[in-house]
């Protein structure tokens, strides 16, 4: 269950990533609110999976995840530029994110 909460939390960040660039700096109301609501649901459900996971390889699930869905979403959604070393630097994370898994960092 824990693992199911860090993946959500991770995925609340790339919701706030993505509210926090359409809030145009907080001048814009519902972007802002969403980034104020999707960082607490990111961060809450971080904190309750931490009772369970060690911080280490947790966090770096977590933000692995708000990575490279943010960089994902922001070429997708927001055509932002595609290069192969952009590619190649999201397959780096999910590699480096698996390894740590792989090294026993879960319970």
């Amino acid at each position: 269950m824990a693992w199911l909460m860090i993946i959500a939390a991770g995925l609340f960040e790339v919701a706030m990533a993505f509210s926090l660039k359409h809030s145009n700096g907080f001048s814009v109301l519902l972007p802002s609110i969403g980034f104020v609501v999707t960082g607490a649901l990111s961060f809450g459900l971080l904190a309750v999976a931490l009772k369970s996971l060690d911080v280490g390889t947790a966090y770096a699930v977590w933000t692995g995840i708000g990575a490279v869905g943010t960089a994902t979403l922001g070429m997708i959604a927001l055509g932002e530029g595609v290069s192969l070393i952009k590619i190649a630097s999201i397959a780096l994370i999910l590699a480096g994110v698996a390894g740590l898994n792989l090294a026993g960092g879960g319970h």
